[in-house]
């Protein structure tokens, strides 16, 4: 359950730290930030790729991280939570 709140927190960084970078914030040129990006990329992009090629984009607008946290809220953990209690039962 902690890794998944863990990811949970890596996946928003990553959508607050994209926005920055494309709003002229943080300058994607500067060799820290570059890293820090390509190290949220290798953790989210296996995650959300699937869902991007599902999901339509409405006026360029990306939906994944949004589904991809709902689906981690609302159906990942409540049956980690039922299996967990099964076993726990056993």
């Amino acid at each position: 359950m902690r890794l998944l709140n863990i990811y949970c927190w890596i996946l928003l960084l990553s959508c607050i730290f994209i926005n920055l970078c494309m709003f002229g914030i943080l300058d994607s040129r500067n060799q820290l930030v570059w890293k820090v990006g390509v190290f949220f990329n290798r953790l989210t992009e296996p995650v959300l790729e699937p869902v991007r090629r599902l999901l339509p984009m409405p006026g360029g607008i990306d939906f994944s991280p949004m589904v991809v946290l709902l689906g981690i809220q609302y159906v990942v953990q409540p049956i980690l939570v039922e299996l967990f209690r099964m076993l726990i039962m056993r």
